[in-house]
């Protein structure tokens, strides 16, 4: 139900945008957001996004980072700027129809199978 996208490897310092496909069942959820992990770690919030608009990053990405969401087209993307070593990891997309605790994984129902995203220095 969820569809991620646009994952590579790409030069430290260049950009690279994600977007994940929802089904139609689901898009109109409330929460929609992207998720890192990297082996071993545990799943980390990189950015939300609501219905209405409201968006919350990670402190890591602020400034670099932007969520946004498209409902005629049922999309989500996330648009990564200036992109570092460290921020390699598999990207996750997620839904959940809940208005808190955005950062909270388990908080979300349905996720997508994930896209790898390596950043070399």
């Amino acid at each position: 139900q969820l569809v991620e996208s646009g994952g590579r490897r790409v030069q430290s310092g260049q950009s690279l945008r994600l977007s994940c496909v929802a089904s139609e069942s689901i898009f109109n959820i409330n929460a929609m957001a992207w998720y890192r992990q990297v082996p071993g770690g545990r799943l980390e919030l990189v950015a939300s996004i609501t219905n209405s608009g409201v968006t919350n990053y990670t402190g890591s990405v602020k400034g670099r980072f932007s969520i946004s969401r498209d409902n005629t087209k049922n999309t989500v993307s996330l648009q990564m700027n200036s992109l570092k070593p460290e921020d390699t990891a598999v990207y996750y997309c997620a839904a959940s129809d809940i208005y808190s605790d955005y950062d909270r994984a388990s908080r979300y129902d349905y996720w997508g199978q994930g896209t790898q995203v390596t950043v070399s220095s």
